[in-house]
Formats: C-alpha cells, sequence, structure tokens
C-alpha cells in the first residue's frame, strides 16, 4: 500500500502544491480527494475548511496540515480522529499580513480616504501629516502574526499597544493581557487592529458594548475572523460616523452577499480575506517536514489544539 496524502482546498491550486511537496516526499502519493484510490492509504491530509463528513472516510488518518493559520473550522467535528493537527507558521505568511496591517494602518494615519474624497470632488484637500508616535494603535491579539504586524508598527514609529489573553511582553508595545483589560485597552485604541483567533471566548467578543468604547472618530481593522466582531453593531457605528473608517478583509458569512451595506460604504475598504494567504514555495518544506518527523516517530511542530482555537 502506497501512503497517500490528499489535499482539500477551495481556494488553493492542487497542482502548485503537488508539484512542489512530491519532491520533498518521495514515496507518498499525493492527490485531491476524488482521486484518492484507496481511503485507507491516506495516512495525511492537508486542507483548508474541508467540509463536514470529510475525514470520516480516512480510519487510518496520521496527521492533518491546515493549509493556514486560523483553524476554527475544524472546531467541533465529529469526523475528526484524534490525531497531530498543525497549522503552517511560515515567515512569509507573517510578513504578508504586516504588510497588509501596515497598510490599513497608514492609509488612515496618512488621512488618505479624506484625500481619495476630495479627488473624486476635484477638490484641493490639505491636512497636515500627523507624526507617527501621535497615533495609537491597538493590536487585538498577540500571536504569531498579531506580535509581527505589532512590531513592524513599531518599527515604523508609531504608539502601539497591544492586548492577549495571558502575559506577553514585546519590545516597544504597551501589552494589556486578560478580559479585565480589554475595556481600557479598547478605549486608548485610536485605531484598532483586529488579529484574535476564532474561538468560544472571542466569538463575538467585540459587541455593540465593546465597539462604542472606541474613542470618536476611529477607525477599524478586522484581518482575523468576522465572527469575533457583531458585524451588525459594526455596520450601524460606521453609518453613524461613530466610527470613521474601516478596513474589512473578513466577515461572519464569506463571499459577504451582494445585498450587505457594508457594499454601499464609502468609508469602508473590502477585501475579500487575502490579508495573509498560505504560500506554497515557502511553506512546502515545513509540511514535509511535519510528514517526514512522524514517520521518524517524532513529534511534530507546530501542533495546535482545535478545542482551544490555536
Amino acid at each position: 500500500m502506497i501512503p497517500t496524502l490528499v489535499f482539500y482546498s477551495q481556494f488553493d491550486s492542487f497542482e502548485q502544491w503537488q508539484a512542489l511537496l512530491a519532491p520533498l516526499l518521495p514515496g507518498i502519493r499525493i492527490c485531491q480527494e476524488q482521486d484518492v484510490e484507496d481511503p485507507e492509504s491516506v495516512l495525511y491530509a492537508l486542507a483548508w475548511k474541508p467540509p463536514q463528513g470529510f475525514f470520516a472516510r480516512y480510519r487510518n488518518l496520521q496527521l492533518l496540515i491546515n493549509l493556514g493559520a486560523g483553524v476554527d473550522s475544524l472546531v467541533g467535528r465529529d469526523d475528526l480522529p484524534a490525531i497531530p493537527i498543525t497549522r503552517l507558521s511560515d515567515p512569509n505568511m507573517g510578513r504578508m499580513m504586516a504588510s497588509y496591517v501596515l497598510f490599513a494602518v497608514l492609509r488612515y494615519a496618512r488621512d488618505i480616504p479624506a484625500f481619495e474624497q476630495a479627488q473624486r470632488q476635484r477638490r484641493w484637500h490639505y491636512l497636515h501629516p500627523r507624526l507617527p508616535q501621535s497615533v495609537r494603535v491597538g493590536v487585538l491579539g498577540l500571536g504569531e502574526l498579531g506580535a509581527y504586524a505589532a512590531a513592524e508598527l513599531v518599527r515604523q514609529g508609531f504608539a502601539v499597544s497591544g492586548w492577549s489573553r495571558s502575559a506577553k511582553q514585546l519590545e516597544g508595545v504597551r501589552c494589556y493581557s486578560g478580559l479585565d483589560c480589554l475595556d481600557s485597552f479598547i478605549a486608548d485604541s485610536e485605531i484598532l487592529v483586529v488579529m484574535l483567533p476564532l474561538t468560544s471566548e472571542t466569538r463575538g467578543l467585540l459587541d455593540a458594548r465593546r465597539l462604542a468604547l472606541l474613542p470618536p472618530g476611529s477607525c477599524f481593522i478586522n484581518v482575523s475572523r468576522g465572527a469575533v466582531v457583531d458585524q451588525q453593531a459594526l455596520t450601524e457605528a460606521l453609518g453613524s460616523g461613530r466610527i470613521a473608517e474601516a478596513t474589512l478583509d473578513v466577515f461572519d458569512r464569506e463571499p459577504l452577499p451582494p445585498e450587505d451595506p457594508l457594499w454601499g460604504m464609502t468609508n469602508v475598504l473590502i477585501t475579500p480575506h487575502l490579508a495573509s494567504v498560505a504560500i506554497p514555495e515557502s511553506a512546502a518544506r515545513q509540511i514535509a517536514d511535519n510528514i517526514l518527523r512522524l514517520q521518524r516517530g517524532e513529534a511534530v511542530l507546530h501542533q495546535v489544539d482545535p478545542a482551544r482555537g490555536y
């Protein structure tokens, strides 16, 4: 029996992943679900948001590699055996995320939306630039990606604070931890960047009450998961101007339905969940290394606990 790695993703190129992994994993068949000849041969899975029941027929599965950083789609499943689950931990993904966050923060710190509006009106509109250290940016979530983004914002000179569930120390970042500090952290954030994983504790964490804690005229950036935020409350805050601007890469329903009012808001920038994506060229080696570690009886790296969400 030839060991098999089954691939599933509606967004990634199977051919690209197969071409990069095959030379690193000789003796392992790499195929998509529809091409699995013997479900008993499937020992490894590389997947992103597989449908319910996907894993039920792979009774010999030994390792699941989550094709990304977030594992919320794996929580509460009844088809997933008790096997190691790993996520991608790729510096290039961190760099991609940090560049998106920096772009969004700079766009607000330099008043670019105001200049975009003035251009549409053919109006010369001068606003004096602010010093970066006068702009208070809060990074909500200091995991691997959040810490990377916070460090980049510090490097650019912004006044950066960060919040995490447990205490952390990051150079140049004023760190908050625990729910007792969450409200004061939000209230101090002129630009709030949401980078939390979606867990049972974070679902709906930013409700109407907490969104109202943001300073009037604040800016909101979400690059984590839509369900962390009460999207209706956010929409209302944006409509009233209580929150001045938002850059949203994630939503409670994806794709965002055409009828959603966020589409028509001139103070909202929408992108289709691409702030950071898996990069095959740099992540393939990590995936292969974990499979080879498992074959040698060694512990895999970057293992996650779906129940915790990270």
